[in-house]
């Protein structure tokens, strides 16, 4: 692509030249919820093999993707993210998020989300969905010590990375929620992040008996989940999805309020396998939606 000269220094020509192509961003799209092979990527896609042959290498030569092999006979690799890559998560997910106020809705601000919007038919279409492998998110620890094995199992809110499902249970309740401590004002389905951590608390007992785990995933940064998981004694871990993986991995709603992106309140039955298996969305009634988690993990736990 030729480029006037005026944009050589230009960060969002340069960022147009990645971009910029629709195919491109699928490719990414993809890549982010776990497609990283080529087949899969090319009936994601639905793309002919030469373009998406050349996307992938064009991706790769701009340092966006790298190949890894996987297979030597015949040679097969896997297309994953690089770190410049991973940074453009947050990218995608606002380009989602204003594709779903301003294209498909109406332009309204909100947390939660009609029964006939786009984003309501994405959400409930996950079942099935398998989370992508090492998915891992900075959490803290839980006073239970619940986070799992390797960094962050001990006690204390403070932890390293977490595995987004348990490793260890056959099922594993993820949650998400807009964040704790802020003044959301008339941001419709916003308010309710303390409540709902509380209801999950006290609920823990019942949830640990069933075998189940619990996980809270909001975009707030990992100090600002530690200071609340401490104050409230949380024993369970807090997932921070700051950089945006999880979103872009399952494609889940998020809005623009008190100055970034934040998760729409949702609720993810998640078995052994990384499969989601149910989905409680919108979530506006919080101590129902507690419950109906807590029997719908224990179904799963009991028939895995």
């Amino acid at each position: 692509m030729r480029m006037h000269n005026a944009d050589e220094t230009c960060g969002v020509a340069q960022a147009a030249l990645v971009l910029g192509d629709w195919w491109n961003v699928l490719v990414l799209r993809e890549v982010a919820r776990g497609h990283v092979r080529f087949d899969a990527l090319a009936a994601e896609i639905g793309l002919s093999r030469k373009v998406l042959t050349e996307r992938l290498g064009g991706l790769v030569a701009q340092g966006v993707l790298r190949r890894s092999l996987y297979q030597r006979r015949p040679v097969r690799y896997e297309y994953l993210l690089t770190d410049a890559g991973t940074a453009l998560l947050p990218l995608l997910v606002a380009m989602q998020d204003w594709g779903d106020r301003w294209v498909l809705g109406d332009g309204t601000l909100t947390a939660t989300a009609d029964p006939d919007g786009a984003e309501h038919a994405r959400v409930h279409a996950l079942p099935g969905t398998r989370l992508p492998d090492g998915l891992e998110l900075p959490g803290t620890a839980g006073t239970a010590g619940t986070a799992g094995t390797g960094p962050g199992s001990g006690s204390g809110p403070e932890g390293g990375d977490v595995p987004v499902v348990s490793p260890d249970a056959p099922a594993t309740v993820l949650f998400t929620y807009p964040g704790t401590g802020v003044e959301w004002g008339p941001i419709p389905g916003a308010a309710g992040c303390t409540l709902e951590n509380r209801l999950f608390r006290d609920a823990w007992p019942d949830f640990r008996r069933a075998g189940v785990q619990l996980r809270g995933t909001s975009t707030q940064l990992p100090y600002e989940q530690q200071e609340f998981a401490r104050a409230e004694r949380l024993p369970y871990p807090l997932l921070s999805d700051a950089a945006q993986q999880l979103a872009a991995a399952l494609r889940l709603p998020v809005f623009r309020g008190a100055g970034r992106l934040r998760h729409k309140r949702l609720i993810l039955v998640v078995d052994a396998r990384r499969t989601v298996r149910h989905t409680l969305f919108p979530v506006t009634d919080i101590p129902h939606a507690v419950e109906e988690s807590l029997r719908l993990a224990a179904d799963c736990a009991r028939t895995r």
